[in-house]
């Protein structure tokens, strides 16, 4: 097999990929018995996707849409996950993640990088339905996963309401059906003692 061809470039791409199950973030699973790796968290939103498609407020393109959220935290292999609630380390995410986000995608054939690098970047930019209901499903699910696990990641690390509104709020960009979910489940979860008021 010729080193440097297309193939090759894409079989060590698959390879450098799968460094995305050691990236640990600071959710745990719905069960509360571990932390998710990024890994999880992605392929968890994509399928998601496919299932809570109806509910998008504009009409979307499912499969785009799963691709999506498939690649969408692949610059975490580079860049680490940066906590929602953590103001310090957001202030240094774009920059740096937009630095992952060379190297990851020009690590391909620029025929198989460029596209999935605009797919990236139309997400991040939330500028179509579609980015705007996989950004809404991107958010949902850590959400709902502190609302079935007792708020792990929440009390973890004294997350309020506010907060959560502050970064969830774009759920209703997507789906305001599941920003009515999701404003229902933050309520009981204050009344719980799951997040602070």
């Amino acid at each position: 097999m010729t080193i440097n061809s297309p193939l090759q470039q894409t079989l060590d791409f698959i390879s450098y990929i799968d460094q995305l199950k050691n990236v640990i973030r600071r959710n745990a699973l719905w069960d509360g018995s571990r932390p998710e790796n990024t890994a999880e968290h992605s392929w968890h939103a994509a399928l998601s996707a496919q299932l809570l498609a109806p509910y998008a407020d504009q009409p979307i393109d499912v499969d785009r849409v799963t691709r999506m959220l498939l690649i969408h935290d692949l610059i975490e292999i580079e860049a680490g996950d940066t906590f929602v609630y953590d103001a310090e380390g957001l202030e240094n995410q774009e920059a740096a993640e937009l630095k992952a986000a060379q190297i990851v995608f020009g690590s391909l054939p620029e025929e198989q990088g460029k596209p999935l690098r605009a797919l990236w970047d139309e997400f991040e930019e939330r500028s179509t339905p579609d980015a705007k209901f996989a950004k809404a499903i991107d958010r949902f699910m850590p959400l709902y996963s502190n609302y079935c696990n007792g708020g792990y990641s929440w009390l973890a690390h004294d997350v309020t309401k506010e907060q959560v509104v502050n970064i969830c709020i774009i759920i209703q960009d997507g789906s305001s059906i599941l920003w009515e979910m999701a404003e229902e489940m933050l309520a009981e979860s204050v009344k719980k003692g799951w997040l602070k008021p």
